[in-house]
């Protein structure tokens, strides 16, 4: 049995993490000693594994729920697994493309620079207006990265 300092330390996460996990119910509640210090086996520490190998991924904390609680039922089809993991590769891609428009505008920005004073820098002014822009980014789009 581990102590939760002893768990995160083996699978890399922070003890206040270990904690919200047991919040929002990903983590069960653990065994408790008789000085009522948290007390963890193998099978904590696998869905914790499990759970910072998700989080890696880019996983949200709802497919993981759904993950687990598929992993819980090792005998049904995959299929529902599978559909998750198509969805979090739909929504890395997207990232991928909105980081690839940032990632040109910026290139364009700093091409256009002629590195001349602020009055003049293409930069700043690119930043004042976003219709200068050749590519849509709005921040509603990138704030979840």
């Amino acid at each position: 049995m581990l102590t939760i300092g002893k768990l995160g330390e083996a699978a890399g996460v922070k003890v206040p993490t270990i904690r919200y996990y047991e919040q929002i119910g990903l983590l069960p509640a653990p065994e408790r000693s008789a000085g009522n210090q948290r007390l963890y086996g193998q099978s904590a520490q696998d869905r914790l594994a499990f759970i910072r190998h998700a989080r890696e991924l880019g996983f949200p904390l709802d497919a993981i729920r759904d993950l687990l609680s598929l992993s819980d039922r090792p005998d049904q089809s995959c299929a529902a697994a599978d559909i998750i993991a198509k969805e979090q590769l739909a929504a890395v891609e997207a990232r991928i493309a909105r980081l690839a428009a940032l990632k040109a505008e910026l290139e364009r920005m700093i091409a256009q620079c002629a590195q001349g004073t602020i009055a003049s820098c293409r930069v700043i002014e690119v930043l004042s207006d976003h219709s200068l822009c050749a590519q849509d980014h709005h921040a509603s789009s990138v704030a979840a990265e």
